[in-house]
C-alpha cells in the first residue's frame, strides 16, 4: 500500500510510454516519479536560472534509470552499469541524444561540461531520500551565483533553503516507492 499522502506527478507520456514498452519493474517506475515529481520543485526554484529546458529535464529525471530494467540487481544494491546501457536502451529506442544523456550522466554530474538540466537531475535523484551531496550542491549554488551575479553563499542559501523542504518530505517518497515490488511489471 502507498502512503496516500504523497502523489507523485504522472510520468511524462513518453516516458510512461517506454516504461510500459520495456516492462519496467514498478519499484522503477515509483523511482522515476518520485524523482520526475523532486525535479519539477527544483526547476520551479531555479530552473531558468540554470537555463535548463524543462520537457528535457522532466524526460532525464524520468528516465534516468531505465538501465536497471537491464541491471535489474541494482534496484535493490549499488551499481553503474544501468547509465551507460540506460542511455544505450534509450538511443536505441529512439530518444533523441540529447534526452539520453540524463541517463548516462546522472551519476557523473563532476565531469566537465554538464549543463543545468543534468545537474538538476542528479541533485534529484539525490534529495528525493533526503540525501545531501556537498559537492554537487557546490556546483548547483556556483551555477546559480553565475546567473544571478550574486556572492556564492547567498546562492548557497537560496538552494539550502529549498533542499531542505525536499528532504523533508523524504520518508514520504520512500515509503511510497519501498511500496512497489521490485521485480514483476
Amino acid at each position: 500500500m502507498t502512503d496516500r499522502g504523497y502523489r507523485p506527478a504522472p510520468l511524462p507520456a513518453e516516458a510512461a510510454d517506454l516504461h510500459d514498452r520495456l516492462g519496467a519493474p514498478p519499484r522503477l517506475v515509483a523511482h522515476h516519479r518520485a524523482v520526475h515529481d523532486t525535479v519539477l520543485r527544483l526547476l520551479d526554484a531555479f530552473g531558468a536560472e540554470l537555463g535548463a529546458d524543462a520537457a528535457s529535464v522532466c524526460f532525464g529525471a524520468a528516465t534516468h534509470d531505465l538501465g536497471k530494467v537491464r541491471h535489474p540487481e541494482e534496484l535493490s544494491r549499488p551499481g553503474s552499469l544501468h547509465e551507460e546501457a540506460g542511455r544505450a536502451l534509450l538511443l536505441a529506442h529512439g530518444v533523441p541524444p540529447g534526452l539520453a544523456k540524463y541517463a548516462g550522466s546522472h551519476g557523473s554530474w563532476d565531469r566537465p561540461g554538464r549543463d543545468g538540466g543534468e545537474l538538476l537531475v542528479s541533485l534529484a535523484d539525490k534529495i528525493w531520500k533526503g540525501r545531501r551531496q556537498d559537492d554537487l550542491e557546490d556546483l548547483v549554488a556556483a551555477r546559480l551565483a553565475a546567473a544571478r551575479e550574486q556572492p556564492l553563499w547567498e546562492a548557497f542559501l537560496a538552494l539550502d533553503e529549498v533542499l531542505a523542504v525536499l528532504a523533508e518530505a523524504a520518508p514520504r517518497r520512500l515509503a511510497h516507492q519501498a511500496a512497489h515490488p521490485v521485480g514483476g511489471a
